[in-house]
């Protein structure tokens, strides 16, 4: 006969496979203490945000009716309500209607009515509510020397007439001087607490002001860059077509297969410029869905070979690129500004020095690149104010922490230098 078997031995409330009953306990308190805590805070800030003149009526009214209480139930063999010493009591608890428009007027009203009630004796106050409560809007609204006159004059005030109270217990002068403390201590951290509010409320609004001057500049130094670029582009592109399409009609009968090539190089350079304006704008839209527009990379000192042997064939200008040091590592947009430059230079040669020949030269260093275009046509014009070309070049320059000079060559004709600094020199261009 088998024996009955073994009930399962219970599991260790450190198994990992049995839930732990604090844990899961923990999140649910604490949501349900939020969920009672949303209707308090929900209720404090419209308290806070009601007309102040209700909210204090009916504090006023609930002063008056703590006073009261003593009146309503006064203790066996006690003194009986007189009609004068209501409207003492009354007179604690009225003025605080105007507790925050004129809190030390309110003080000093409460603080007399307070103290004669209390010579009345028809009853003397248990508690000083209404004085308790002048006291705190005192702390908190009004200035120094108004506070500290009315904390000295209700301790003082408090212990002569506890001093002169027949009967009075010890005990007495402690509660009544701790409360008064308490009173004007919870009302010096109320205006703290205001004072501190106030003061991120100042921070938030300037942070926002700083963060919208900052998207502002940051939209104007972005439509600076575009316009730059879109500049750059059509200005170097129709440069080139004007340039072939002058040449095109008169080799059109003489030299039927270089007329061909001219339109072909005038459609080549328009299909460039159109990849190049879609690269620019891609910027500046959105693929649905909220993804970022595919853009193509941005031209860099790589491909400033191409970029000459293009304008070489296409005006027939001969250019010549040479490079010395060895080449370091750029920050992106000083690439990009180092492309625009020899573009923009080379498309002013083009189109405004009646040069035959121009050289780019890329001087690498530890600290910056040197790029120099240089040609051998008429140089700047006497009297003439460089366009928005020139002044293209030195904003990408000083973008990028750099300079750029543009003027007569030393043998003639017009040069640019620009000087990009390398990415380890870049903070200390910049400033």
């Amino acid at each position: 006969m088998q024996s009955p078997a073994r009930p399962p031995a219970p599991a260790s409330a450190s198994a990992p496979g049995r839930p732990r009953t604090g844990r899961l306990r923990r999140p649910r308190l604490r949501a349900a203490q939020s969920r009672l805590a949303r209707p308090w805070a929900s209720a404090v800030a419209r308290w806070r945000t009601a007309n102040p003149y209700a909210v204090d009526s009916a504090l006023a009214a609930l002063v008056l009716f703590a006073a009261s209480l003593q009146w309503v139930f006064p203790d066996e063999g006690g003194e009986r309500l007189t009609p004068l010493g209501w409207l003492l009591g009354a007179a604690t608890a009225v003025p605080l209607v105007w507790r925050r428009r004129a809190p030390f007027a309110t003080a000093v009203a409460v603080s007399a009515a307070t103290t004669a009630q209390g010579i009345h004796h028809a009853p003397p106050p248990d508690v000083m509510y209404g004085g308790l409560v002048a006291l705190h809007a005192t702390a908190a609204l009004s200035g120094p020397a108004q506070r500290r006159f009315m904390l000295l004059g209700w301790l003082i005030g408090v212990s002569v007439t506890i001093d002169h109270k027949e009967g009075a217990d010890p005990y007495e002068y402690a509660f009544q001087l701790l409360g008064v403390v308490c009173a004007y201590a919870l009302g010096v951290l109320a205006r703290v607490q205001r004072a501190y509010a106030t003061e991120l409320e100042d921070r938030a609004r300037r942070l926002e002001r700083e963060r919208a001057a900052d998207t502002e500049r940051a939209r104007a130094q972005e439509r600076s860059r575009i316009a730059r670029d879109m500049h750059d582009i059509l200005a170097h592109a129709v440069s080139l077509m004007v340039v072939q399409a002058e040449a095109g009609p008169v080799v059109v009968r003489s030299d039927p297969a270089r007329a061909e090539a001219a339109f072909d190089a005038i459609a080549t350079t328009g299909r460039d410029a159109m990849t190049q304006l879609r690269r620019i704008l891609g910027v500046l839209k959105e693929e649905e869905g909220g993804a970022s527009a595919r853009r193509l990379p941005q031209p860099q000192v790589s491909a400033l070979a191409e970029l000459v042997r293009q304008v070489a064939a296409s005006t027939g200008l001969r250019i010549g690129l040479r490079a010395s040091g060895e080449p370091r590592p750029l920050p992106p947009d000083a690439e990009v500004a180092a492309y625009r430059v020899v573009q923009e230079a080379l498309t002013n040669t083009v189109k405004h020095a009646y040069a035959s020949s121009a050289v780019v030269e890329l001087d690498w260093t530890k600290e910056a690149l040197t790029v120099t275009v240089t040609d051998d046509g008429r140089g700047p014009v006497p009297g003439a104010v460089g366009g928005h070309g020139l002044v293209g070049i030195r904003e990408r320059a000083a973008a990028c922490g750099g300079t750029a000079e543009a003027g007569r060559g030393p043998d003639g004709g017009f040069r640019v230098v620009v000087r990009l600094p390398a990415a380890v020199d870049r903070r200390a261009a910049l400033g």
